[in-house]
């Protein structure tokens, strides 16, 4: 059985959202995979992981390389898991296949695109079965509240 946390995002974007997940994650001692809808999207997200911070930068990789099993978190645009994370976060509409071989799972989308929502609905009674299913909100100053 997996964690699955849903985030919807409605006050601040993914971009200053998702750094600091990963940097939790990280100080955990967890590995990570982001799976993306796009390799265009991933590219856009290691240039962010990379200068997100002026003092602090998260060791990271693109999916694809000779080094994806030492990468502490990994950005890919398919379901493979080379670097044997235990952390999946599911953004820019990328879609959970399965909760298998993760203790946890992060579904981020936007509330300000309907499709994203209906998608996240759909991925919600997808994953309910058999996981411990939570669900986080933004309030208007930005924090974040258990609705579900």
């Amino acid at each position: 059985m997996a964690e699955v946390l849903f985030y919807h995002l409605e006050v601040r974007p993914l971009e200053s959202v998702l750094p600091q997940l990963l940097e939790k994650t990280i100080e955990r001692g967890w590995r990570a995979v982001v799976e993306t809808g796009s390799r265009e999207r991933a590219e856009n997200l290691d240039t962010l992981l990379w200068t997100y911070r002026d003092d602090s930068f998260l060791p990271h990789g693109l999916a694809g390389e000779e080094t994806d099993g030492h990468q502490p978190i990994l950005l890919a645009t398919d379901e493979s898991n080379p670097n044997g994370a235990t952390v999946r976060f599911f953004v820019d509409r990328a879609v959970p296949q399965s909760t298998e071989g993760y203790n946890r799972i992060v579904y981020m989308f936007s509330g300000l695109d309907p499709e994203a929502v209906a998608e996240a609905r759909q991925a919600w009674r997808t994953l309910r079965d058999g996981n411990d299913v939570t669900y986080w909100q933004q309030e208007a100053d930005g924090r974040w509240v258990k609705k579900a």
